[in-house]
């Protein structure tokens, strides 16, 4: 990618949809299908997930501070707290999709980064998200995540791998579902990006290694700043949102959004 103006528009797209429950890889496999540009390159997809990793730990950074302190603590033999009993639920979540991400990325690369099945994720997910928010219980915080809830949601992340899905999606609706409420459910949602999105753009990241490609810093670094601003913006205004309203208006989004895209490519 050479282009600036295209850089923008993409890092906007990426801080705002990282984060909602509306995928950010469906979004960004459309764009620039829809508008004819070239693929923008695995280095710029590295670069504007570099920028909305910056954003969720700058957000939570003293929340993030507190649970690697009572992680380490926990492995020093310390008695458990709420705070490392959660940190073990990202770590254990976190694992969960690694390993599938490992044993799936050609398939998921390959099979279904097509048009058509971004459009099938994004209405199907998007209804699932609509269940679970209206028949949810929603009454259990963050601290009361027990290990079946912690397996539901790392096993539902591994079908965020499916462009379109959306990752805040199928953890809020695996959050929901579980009894949680929607503000516990975003900031768990929030917490568990930190290392999924790191141990994400690591691996995507080895593919640069010996490449041989020339790299323009400038144009990354400016595609990281974009997409960490609109990040940051995107989590304060999401949890402040989710404390008053449910998710139908993503939901309707979703929902329209993949009839539209199905009409068009059937």
């Amino acid at each position: 990618m050479n282009d600036y103006h295209q850089a923008l528009w993409l890092a906007l797209l990426q801080g705002l949809t990282e984060f909602l429950p509306i995928s950010s890889s469906g979004h960004l496999a459309l764009l620039p299908r829809l508008v004819g540009w070239p693929d923008q390159g695995l280095a710029f997809d590295v670069a504007v997930h570099v920028g909305t990793l910056l954003a969720v730990l700058i957000y939570f950074r003293a929340e993030a501070g507190q649970l690697l302190a009572a992680w380490f603590h926990s492995l020093a033999g310390r008695p458990a707290t709420a705070h490392s009993r959660l940190a073990w639920s990202i770590v254990f979540a976190t694992l969960i999709v690694a390993v599938a991400g490992v044993l799936l990325e050609d398939w998921v690369a390959g099979a279904l980064r097509g048009a058509l099945p971004v459009a099938v994720a994004t209405l199907v997910f998007g209804v699932l998200l609509g269940l679970a928010d209206w028949l949810g219980p929603k009454t259990r915080g963050i601290e009361q995540i027990d290990w079946k809830g912690v397996v539901v949601i790392g096993c539902a992340q591994v079908l965020a791998l499916i462009p379109g899905a959306s990752r805040a999606g199928v953890t809020l609706s695996a959050g929901l579902a579980m009894g949680l409420t929607r503000e516990a459910a975003a900031r768990f949602s929030f917490l568990l990006a930190m290392p999924v999105i790191a141990a994400a753009g690591v691996w995507q990241a080895r593919g640069l290694i010996g490449g041989g490609v020339p790299v323009r810093w400038g144009l990354l670094a400016f595609a990281t700043a974009v997409s960490a601003a609109v990040a940051l913006l995107c989590i304060h205004w999401f949890l402040a949102f989710v404390q008053r309203h449910s998710l139908m208006l993503f939901v309707v989004y979703r929902v329209a959004l993949g009839v539209i895209l199905l009409l068009v490519l059937l």
